[in-house]
């Protein structure tokens, strides 16, 4: 931890990132480690609560519907406080973003303890969530400000193995937590990992250094008078459908159609998410390789389309070939996410990426949100197997919407990116 401190407070070396953060300054590795912490932590709870479905169900004596509906509130809390998040970071920096809201979505899932009914629960839940929006943008900046455009794909792909990891850690605790202690014993597991990481944030993090504008210097125009970042936003919402499909709703089916215990289905799919998790990264290499963020993008909404087609054809005939359809969709479902991300920070540009960011994850959420509710209404009149396949429908529309030629400018004005950086750097 000294030589994490150490490192804080070093003054910045080597020449400067795009963003105004040094190239070869080791502090970027730290910001990045706590901003995957935070993000995980933030995780744990918001899309972690489904793994407790089933023991909430029980509890609270709720239907599919009304499950759903009540651990989609965190994610309600979400969308109506990433705009506003964003709007903070840009204006009050990256560290008071992420400590303070951290640490508040801790107190109110400490308070959860004590409330019993749903509505109460969902009040909670939903402020929760607003309060750990704070870590969506900010958390993302900060890696984005500390790293130049050639190492940003990995960066950012790194940075966004925190849902599915932090899915995973909920997977693997929340189960047996709810099991043997109740619903409310096991939120106390999320609440405590969002404290220490809050502290963790507000001590060591440094936001990343920002451009000065010269004096008579035009404010940046507003990169939203252009098509292309409302097409990325919903193309990447559009993309969220079949991710939020099959995390929601993977334990529920194992465990009331296959007949599975909660904890072996918990331990499966935490393996699943530490896999999507790996994935993410790949996809930021990948992209940082191709010099390119939404062509890799639209090539995996093409791969997710094809999956939830595969989940629902084998959970219709019952076989266990649905398992490994299951485990082939997460991983693809998730694998976005960075592209997009990263993506929408880079056309924004340093003075507009924390709103830019706020509209990206406020139309994920919402459809985030919407998704579990609607979902499983479609599952009761279907069942499994048709409305799976029926989430194909919109990645199918997302490689449609992916503006992959939108991204032509930055190429020609933003050098250092995969090869064409190294052929750059080789030349000078």
């Amino acid at each position: 931890m000294d030589e994490f401190v150490r490192l804080a407070n070093m003054p910045l070396n080597g020449g400067a990132a795009p963003g105004g953060a040094a190239k070869g300054d080791p502090r970027r590795w730290l910001m990045l480690a706590i901003g995957l912490l935070a993000q995980a932590a933030s995780c744990a709870f918001i899309y972690g609560l489904p793994f407790v479905l089933p023991a909430l169900r029980h509890d609270e004596h709720l239907s599919l519907a009304q499950g759903g509906l009540l651990v989609a509130t965190p994610t309600l809390g979400v969308v109506a406080t990433l705009v506003g998040w964003g709007a903070f970071v840009d204006r009050w920096g990256e560290r008071l973003a992420m400590s303070i809201g951290l640490g508040a979505s801790g107190l109110l899932l400490l308070a959860a303890y004590a409330v019993h009914g749903v509505v109460g629960m969902g009040i909670l839940f939903g402020l929760a969530g607003a309060a750990g929006a704070s870590v969506n943008a900010s958390s993302g900046r900060v890696v984005m400000g500390w790293f130049p455009a050639e190492q940003r794909g990995v960066a950012m792909g790194a940075r966004q193995m925190a849902q599915p990891l932090g899915v995973a850690i909920a997977a693997l605790a929340l189960p047996p937590l709810a099991a043997a202690f109740g619903v409310r014993v096991a939120l106390l597991a999320p609440a405590a990992l969002a404290l220490v990481v809050a502290a963790i944030a507000g001590w060591l993090v440094v936001d990343p250094p920002r451009k000065a504008r010269a004096a008579g210097e035009a404010k940046p125009a507003n990169p939203y008078r252009t098509p292309a970042l409302w097409r990325i936003h919903a193309s990447s919402a559009l993309l969220v459908i079949p991710q939020f499909a099959v995390t929601v709703f993977s334990e529920e089916y194992l465990v009331s159609v296959r007949h599975w215990g909660s904890g072996s289905a918990g331990r499966l799919l935490a393996l699943v998410q530490m896999a999507g998790a790996v994935g993410r990264l790949v996809t930021g290499q990948w992209s940082d390789r191709a010099g390119s963020r939404l062509g890799p993008m639209r090539q995996i909404a093409v791969a997710s389309a094809l999956a939830m087609i595969a989940v629902g054809l084998t959970a219709r005939t019952g076989s266990w070939v649905v398992l490994l359809a299951l485990a082939a969709a997460t991983v693809i479902s998730v694998a976005d996410n960075g592209l997009g991300f990263t993506a929408t920070a880079e056309l924004a540009g340093q003075a507009w990426s924390g709103r830019a960011l706020g509209m990206q994850n406020t139309a994920q959420n919402i459809v985030a949100f919407l998704t579990p509710p609607l979902f499983a209404t479609l599952v009761g009149g279907v069942g499994y197997g048709w409305a799976f396949v029926a989430c194909a429908v919109f990645p199918a529309i997302g490689v449609l919407t992916t503006p992959v030629a939108a991204e032509q400018p930055l190429r020609s004005t933003e050098q250092p990116r995969g090869k064409t950086a190294g052929a750059a750097e080789r030349s000078a």
